[in-house]
């Protein structure tokens, strides 16, 4: 097999069982926990100690994956991963629960360095759009999906963390299949947070607000779901609705901010997000159920798809051997967002009702908005020249899927390099 997908099919066919099972899992955790008897608020900490964990994780994770490589380091981590969900079915307590989303925050992220990091070293610029193409869709159908598999079992049984950590498990075999060679493995990333704002700040405010929303947000939305009045199985495809929005609207969202100043488009999504988040809450209090469902496909389409913009926008103005450092500091802007966020979405929750997350979300993604159009005012650019690759913050290997040629071209150099160093 000499077609560019088969040196990738073992690693997505991974990917794809080891997302199902954490799709499912976004679902049912939050369900669980209030089925408990758990607050908005301990819901909430238990949200932002997976950002802890998940930005902890990617930073020790290169470190992890260049002593034992890539296929040891993914199997140890899912076999983690699967025993870490297992036990969260006798979970009981808030610290209980923290403590392990915050473990399973970090093996996650070593596994998305893992996964990303083989995917990066196996697309070169030749069939590069193809690769990150299946590997894309491969992954967002499988989180769009997932979440509709609470509906086949009881959230207060233990069948659907069972099933969760089974899914997990699964993930092991293509891994252990595989014939092909492991990629070198990673190395470090500097975080330049005050140089890359200085350069380019609507892309790390921006990286750190879609932390701050989408956090809360995506951990929270089933609870959201139930305290409206809806059941279980129609809590969880809120969930389904956000990711079908931002597959839907990737491309053309990509396409769009190809042709004008990437600027425009995040202020257009986050002006976007806020309206919509505008209309969820209406929705929710007249009791239109079509239109949540609708409401919330477009609030994933905007929402879920700024992070992407915010990338392409930083990488047309850094130089291309600063891409690395690059995506590590957007990275990292995410993951301070993604970790404080739940605590204020939780807050205004308890605060002023189930419709509290969504003014919240409008209130920050407006200033979002307000932020980059004064940017734009002041800092004129020119429009972008294509390459838009939609990306998530998962990992700092994503910076391999810079959206642009001669960032793409730097990526496979620094592989080179890292080869040479193994050698």
């Amino acid at each position: 097999m000499n077609s560019p997908l088969s040196l990738i099919w073992t690693i997505t066919a991974a990917t794809t069982l080891l997302q199902i099972g954490n799709g499912l899992l976004q679902a049912l955790m939050p369900l669980r926990m209030q089925a408990s008897g758990l607050s908005i608020s301990s819901i909430g900490i238990v949200a932002a100690a997976y950002g802890l964990g998940f930005s902890s994780g990617c930073f020790l994770a290169p470190a992890f994956i260049r002593h034992v490589g890539y296929i040891r380091a993914f199997a140890s981590l899912a076999a983690i991963a699967a025993v870490v969900i297992l036990t969260m079915a006798s979970a009981e307590s808030t610290l209980t629960w923290a403590l392990l989303r915050g473990l399973s925050g970090v093996t996650f992220a070593c596994v998305f360095t893992a996964t990303d990091g083989w995917i990066s070293a196996r697309a070169t610029s030749s069939h590069r759009g193809r690769i990150l193409s299946v590997y894309m869709i491969c992954t967002k159908i499988a989180l769009m999906l997932s979440p509709l598999g609470i509906a086949l079992g009881d959230i207060r049984s233990d069948g659907l963390f069972m099933a969760a950590s089974a899914l997990m498990s699964l993930s092991l075999l293509p891994i252990a299949a595989t014939t092909t060679q492991e990629p070198p493995a990673p190395r470090s990333v500097r975080i330049r947070v005050k140089s890359l704002f200085l350069a380019a700040p609507s892309a790390v405010v921006g990286s750190f607000i879609v932390g701050l929303v989408n956090g809360p947000v995506v951990a929270i939305t089933p609870v959201f779901g139930i305290s409206i009045g809806l059941n279980q199985g129609e809590a969880a495809a809120l969930l389904f609705a956000l990711q079908a929005g931002s597959l839907l609207l990737q491309w053309p969202l990509g396409w769009l901010s190809d042709h004008w100043d990437r600027r425009y488009v995040i202020a257009g999504l986050a002006a976007g997000t806020s309206v919509v988040s505008v209309v969820i809450l209406f929705a929710s209090m007249s009791g239109a159920g079509a239109l949540i469902i609708w409401a919330f496909a477009a609030w994933g389409g905007f929402a879920l798809c700024i992070y992407s913009v915010c990338v392409a926008h930083a990488c047309d103005i850094i130089e291309p051997e600063h891409i690395i450092s690059t995506i590590g500091t957007l990275l990292f802007s995410w993951a301070v967002g993604v970790t404080i966020g739940p605590l204020f979405g939780a807050m205004a929750m308890s605060t002023l009702g189930p419709g509290g997350l969504f003014i919240y979300s409008a209130v920050v993604c407006l200033l979002l908005a307000v932020f980059v159009i004064v940017r734009i005012r002041q800092q004129k650019r020119e429009p972008a020249k294509g390459g838009f690759v939609d990306v998530t913050p998962t990992s700092s290997p994503t910076a391999v899927m810079a959206p642009r040629g001669d960032v793409a071209e730097a990526s496979e150099r620094t592989m080179a390099e890292e080869t040479t160093d193994a050698k």
